[in-house]
């Protein structure tokens, strides 16, 4: 739509919107419309939908751009932007069945949620030098040519915290990334002849026997170890 359909569209909650504002927040990098091959403004509904989180942000909250602007960054990240006096985004939650085990959607859900190491840190709650116990002992490792870390780094890395108060180290913890690596092996291995098949419809049964697999790994790890502690 052109710059004028937007008007059309915001006046209603941002009255006091206008042209003038509207190419102004472009200039400061906050939205991104595309340009005809004549330089004219064609503007999406995402354009639209960041323009009103812009505007009602600085109308009920008073941010400054530049905070602004790095609430859209966390959003273009797949993160949630921070609470208004908060610090840092937060990470959605993980996914998990009724009884607290990961589902098979769990394992086919993937993230794009992409953290610096900083932002690693503070949503985690844990100190550089933790962090970098995690990384040498490979239960935590940045995305290759990004540096960038996920939503399951965030898990690791708060696990490995609060099994830190019980004076389990990340060394201690080198065992559950062995049990791990084999568990990954059995299921590779049991998905092995489905490989075999090159054509959609067999790569989805890869991806659907992949995810069930795992759920009902974790789901047998878990049962054997409250089982195990039980009769000890």
């Amino acid at each position: 739509m052109n710059i004028g359909r937007v008007l059309d569209h915001l006046r209603s909650d941002f009255p006091g919107v206008t042209i003038s504002k509207i190419r102004f927040l472009e200039d400061r990098g906050l939205i991104k419309p595309e340009r005809t091959q004549s330089g004219y403004r064609k503007f999406s509904g995402g354009d639209v939908d960041r323009l009103r989180y812009i505007l009602r942000m600085q109308r009920d909250h008073y941010l400054p751009h530049k905070v602004i602007g790095e609430h859209l960054d966390a959003i273009d990240r797949g993160l949630e932007p921070p609470a208004i006096d908060g610090v840092v985004p937060t990470v959605p939650k993980v996914a998990l069945a009724p009884d607290g085990l990961p589902s098979p959607e769990s394992f086919r859900t993937t993230s794009d949620v992409r953290l610096s190491r900083r932002e690693l840190i503070k949503i985690a709650e844990i100190s550089e030098e933790l962090l970098a116990q995690l990384e040498q002992f490979a239960l935590i490792s940045p995305r290759p040519g990004t540096g960038h870390y996920d939503t399951d780094d965030s898990v690791v890395a708060k696990t490995a915290r609060e099994l830190a108060a019980f004076g389990l180290e990340p060394r201690h913890l080198r065992a559950f990334k062995t049990a791990a690596d084999r568990e990954v092996g059995l299921v590779e291995q049991v998905v092995a002849p489905l490989q075999r098949g090159r054509d959609a419809a067999a790569k989805g049964r890869i991806e659907e026997a992949v995810s069930e697999i795992a759920a009902l790994s974790v789901r047998l790890h878990a049962t054997l170890v409250k089982t195990g502690l039980r009769r000890s």
